[in-house]
């Protein structure tokens, strides 16, 4: 009788992975490799008077390999080129993001316990703790990929466990101009400003883009200079060989004590930067930003919101939250500091564009004012093209462009 992968049923797998972790040697550290052999060998022994296709074989095999070292169902997704997002709402709900389209995928896990084993190891191998006093953790994978968790009784549904993964493809500001994100005038104009070491800020929603187009604007700064880059899960891949990255680190029972973004901001203006990269601006450590940009430093950051005049009304909010600062000197200090908003957007068809590219220009009337540069217009010429980014003003600060040596 030939036995299907099928047919085996779920007790006689999982007793197959029990004979299997009673044979692995938790004193030592195995390869890869080694935990391969001792699975082949007990599954030898289980397939004794039974017949099992080596097709069949290869798919047990990896199917407990990837329960024991990997990310058991979601493994084959997390590998999958085509996924850029995973989405599980519990054991038997789970969802993929395919060229900006949500799935319902097929896979499931065997039990809202063996989901929140894989949620507990992806924390631990970063040395983060979730549990039910810290039911919420953001961390990441080994590829860099960002996974976001949350534990019962937080979460209604059960374990939810995000996923966005990481791009294995550094894009350039080139790249985005051929998939249509802006336009060559757009990003030649751009490759200037980063050169010329203005401030930009880059604003969207969720999954817009902001972290791809930041990570192809730190690709334009010259390798000369020395960029420190500090995000609260790492997420940004910096070629330049003068570069240092710093991550935000939680308290734990282990005496880690917490290291807050503010803290590296602060630690960042100590490390002789020319640049300093933040990932994403999101609370207190926003008038820390403002500070380092407004005293020489050069920089670059992102944050939510859905337009440049939201992104300005929401760093005020940042500040005003935890500092007792009059309204209109965080109104001067955001106007000094930041030189250029760049807003994006996710479209209905799963592409990501520049919608605006603005300009503060002081301020007038207690607000701060935008000269917008570009922006995007439904035109049905430039749909064709891919891009509808279309220049609207001269660039009216340009002494950063003068001095070095731009004449337009």
């Amino acid at each position: 009788m030939i036995m299907n992968i099928s047919e085996i049923t779920k007790q006689e797998v999982d007793e197959l992975k029990q004979k299997i972790v009673k044979r692995l040697d938790v004193t030592k550290k195995l390869e890869d490799e080694q935990v391969f052999e001792i699975i082949d060998e007990c599954i030898i022994e289980y397939i004794n008077n039974k017949y099992i296709s080596m097709e069949q074989r290869v798919i047990l095999r990896k199917q407990i390999f990837n329960s024991l070292r990997r990310l058991d169902v979601l493994q084959d997704l997390v590998e999958d080129d085509s996924v850029t997002e995973i989405m599980v709402n519990g054991p038997d709900n789970i969802f993929v993001e395919k060229e900006g389209r949500l799935y319902k995928s097929e896979v499931s896990f065997d039990s809202e316990e063996r989901l929140v084993d894989i949620i507990r190891r992806i924390a631990s191998n970063v040395g983060r703790i979730i549990n039910e006093s810290k039911p919420i953790v953001d961390a990441r994978l080994t590829d860099g990929s960002r996974i976001n968790a949350v534990l019962p009784p937080v979460s209604l549904c059960g374990p939810v466990l995000t996923i966005r993964k990481f791009s294995k493809q550094m894009y350039s500001l080139d790249d985005l101009v051929k998939m249509g994100t802006l336009t060559k005038e757009a990003g030649d104009f751009l490759k200037k400003l980063v050169d010329c070491g203005y401030n930009i800020f880059c604003s969207g929603g969720t999954g817009s883009g902001k972290t791809t187009f930041l990570n192809a604007l730190i690709g334009c700064i010259n390798p000369v200079e020395r960029i420190i880059v500090a995000e609260d899960t790492s997420e940004l891949r910096i070629s330049n060989p003068n570069s240092i990255s710093l991550e935000v680190k939680t308290a734990n029972g282990a005496g880690i004590e917490e290291i807050t973004m503010r803290t590296l901001i602060k630690t960042a203006l100590r490390m002789r930067p020319d640049r300093i990269i933040v990932g994403e601006v999101r609370g207190k450590e926003a008038i820390d930003m403002l500070q380092a940009l407004n005293t020489g430093h050069s920089g670059m950051s992102t944050g939510h919101s859905n337009s440049a005049k939201d992104m300005l009304s929401r760093i005020e909010t940042m500040v005003i939250l935890d500092e007792m600062i009059p309204i209109q000197a965080i109104r001067s200090q955001i106007a000094s500091a930041i030189d250029i908003i760049i807003s994006m957007q996710r479209f209905a068809d799963g592409s990501r564009k520049i919608t605006t590219i603005a300009e503060t220009n002081g301020i007038k009337n207690g607000e701060i004012q935008l000269n917008i540069l570009f922006e995007y217009e439904q035109q049905t010429s430039c749909v064709e093209k891919g891009a509808c980014l279309v220049k609207k003003n001269d660039l009216l600060h340009r002494d950063k462009l003068l001095i070095k040596g731009y004449k337009e």
